[in-house]
């Protein structure tokens, strides 16, 4: 009688610590927002090497749209390779920096070819213009196909710690993953 309660508590500990293990593998790249006071996970967006995204705000003083245009590298890095705004102004670019290529079309601003590389970044959901947007590529036709307002996942005024890293199953729970 007291083996059978030995090989249960054998067991009952190795499937404890193969589920402890398993929920706390990392199983996905993703691009990951956490609270900027509480370093809380809030949301997710899978995404991997390569993949590009961008981060669409209404600046607040011209009241138009600036796109900032990313990509994630193979060490896991945000990359911005891009920005597009109509207006100069306060905290916006007068021209490119070196090796980039500054561009006026079909009414924009362009800078491209940048290699601005950032571990994060911190990001705050617009409050008073309160229209910041995300939006990310289909991967297998390498052109923008999804938007969401940051309102639909984030508080307005609030802050967040923007990267990319390799998410577990844990944090797949515990965020909102998303999506269009």
């Amino acid at each position: 009688m007291q083996t059978k309660g030995i090989k249960f508590l054998i067991v009952l500990v190795l499937v404890g610590g193969v589920i402890g293990i398993s929920v706390n593998y990392p199983i996905q790249t993703a691009l990951v927002f956490n609270d900027g006071e509480s370093g809380k996970l809030t949301a997710f967006l899978p995404l991997n090497e390569n993949d590009y995204f961008s981060i669409t705000f209404t600046h607040s003083i011209h009241l138009t749209d600036v796109v900032e245009k990313y990509r994630v590298t193979e060490d896991l890095k945000i990359e911005q390779y891009e920005i597009v705004y109509e207006e100069f102004g306060i905290g916006m670019p007068s021209n490119a920096g070196e090796g980039e290529e500054f561009i006026y079309d079909d009414g924009k601003y362009h800078i491209r070819n940048m290699k601005h590389q950032f571990e994060s970044l911190n990001i705050r959901n617009g409050e008073v213009v309160s229209n910041h947007r995300l939006a990310w590529h289909d991967t297998t036709t390498v052109k923008e196909c999804c938007e969401v307002p940051f309102n639909d996942y984030f508080v307005p005024g609030d802050w967040y710690k923007v990267s990319v890293e390799n998410i577990t199953l844990l944090d797949y729970w515990k965020g909102e993953r998303i999506s269009e």
